[in-house]
């Protein structure tokens, strides 16, 4: 247990921190595009598999799969309401539509494959859903001078987000369990902060570029939920994140590839 709240406390901080420095040096879209790998999520559905067992979070991970639509939705209400209004107007609008989208979601059961092919096309669609802003590159953040030094408060509201969300998923039961496991905590904290200290600009590239990144975490979730069914835990997750990583890197050699054209 007490790994267990290590790993809760010090992940998503640890995160914050590692993705708040690489948009700093290669700017918002390889920041977003980092931080939709399932290094939140995965280790979340990890320490349920612990808990829980395999049937739990086989059943888990295909709901998280489909929380990913939760998510465009929330990415996608952030970036308009970022035209309009400072950060905490933005995340209310973002979270309204997130919790929405969310209580959608339970009211249909799509089978895993089905909701995989559902979800991909829906990530090739949600690029040109976002408002046209300008291009914000590598060294851009911090330039209006707000919060030089905030990277602790981050990673100190990311830890506590991520605890109380993993704490209330446990009594939820495998299919909310799932979705909340998926709660954009990345998305509230990390693009928050960015939009405060960089504008606008800067954190809707930071969304933008975690959705092009979410067909890697769309694939864990997937291979997860089938490997679970048959093989031990160890294998389904080494497995789910072997596939992520290869996606992960062939989606990077697709946004040079857009960017270049």
């Amino acid at each position: 247990m007490t790994t267990v709240l290590i790993l809760k406390l010090c992940l998503v901080p640890f995160l914050i921190y590692l993705v708040t420095l690489i948009g700093r040096r290669w700017g918002p879209n390889a920041a977003g595009w980092f931080s939709a790998l399932p290094i939140v999520a995965g280790p979340i559905l990890l320490t349920m598999a612990l808990e829980q067992g395999r049937g739990f979070v086989a059943t888990a991970a295909a709901n998280t799969l489909l929380a990913v639509i939760a998510v465009l939705v929330f990415c996608l209400a952030y970036a308009w309401a970022a035209c309009r209004f400072a950060v905490a107007g933005s995340i209310l609008a973002a979270l309204a539509a997130y919790a929405v989208a969310v209580a959608a979601l339970q009211l249909v059961a799509l089978p895993l494959l089905p909701g995989f092919v559902l979800v991909v096309c829906l990530l090739a669609l949600a690029p040109r859903l976002f408002p046209r802003m300008e291009t914000v590159e590598a060294g851009m953040a911090g330039r209006n001078g707000r919060a030089p030094n905030d990277l602790p408060l981050r990673m100190l509201a990311g830890a506590l987000l991520s605890f109380t969300v993993t704490c209330a998923a446990a009594a939820l039961g495998p299919r909310l369990s799932g979705v909340f496991a998926m709660f954009p905590v990345m998305g509230t904290i990390l693009v928050g902060f960015s939009h405060y200290g960089s504008g606008p600009a800067y954190a809707v590239n930071i969304l933008r570029g975690m959705v092009r990144g979410y067909y890697a975490f769309a694939t864990f979730c997937l291979v997860l939920s089938l490997a679970l069914r048959d093989g031990s835990v160890a294998l389904a997750f080494g497995l789910a994140a072997g596939c992520a990583l290869v996606v992960q890197v062939l989606s990077k050699r697709g946004m040079r590839f857009v960017g270049r054209a």
